[in-house]
């Protein structure tokens, strides 16, 4: 926990360190539980445990530190369900709910909604092991993983 104003306390230490080395076009990933965290980092990206933190929250709070990439179509992906779901009709009630936190908000966009890349999951893994860093978090929605690609502050 960080007891600093206007740093919500949800955000560790070494999610603020990792937050302020990331550059332009750095990724982050938010992970949900079922998510293999542990080997896609072995192949470079930092692992981050927030254990028992759903991801809107994190989500939320990453967003009031981290500016997203306006210079790209797409700065957020979101990994796609595969066809076996898709055939079933499986909810994902937790995509809008994270397009909100996202849409809500400062991107410099001028008010247009930021755009959200469907990725299938194999390219879902394989982006995620280019990361900067993968929070390992509790969340338990299926698909609950999120890519975000960090911009410039102006």
């Amino acid at each position: 926990m960080v007891v600093l104003k206007s740093i919500p306390r949800i955000l560790s230490p070494q999610l603020l360190y990792v937050l302020a080395r990331m550059g332009h076009g750095d990724e982050l990933i938010f992970a949900d539980a079922n998510f293999p965290s542990a080997s896609v980092c072995r192949h470079g990206p930092e692992l981050v445990r927030a254990d028992g933190h759903g991801i809107p929250p994190l989500l939320s709070a990453v967003m009031k530190l981290l500016p997203l990439d306006t210079y790209v179509q797409q700065p957020v992906a979101l990994m796609d369900l595969v066809p076996v779901d898709k055939a079933r009709g499986l909810g994902t009630p937790v995509w809008e709910e994270y397009s909100k936190i996202i849409n809500s908000a400062d991107h410099h966009t001028g008010g247009k909604k930021v755009e959200i890349e469907m990725m299938e999951r194999f390219a879902f893994y394989n982006r995620a092991k280019k990361a900067f860093a993968v929070i390992a978090t509790g969340e338990t929605a299926l698909y609950g993983n999120v890519i975000l690609k960090k911009g410039v502050i102006s």
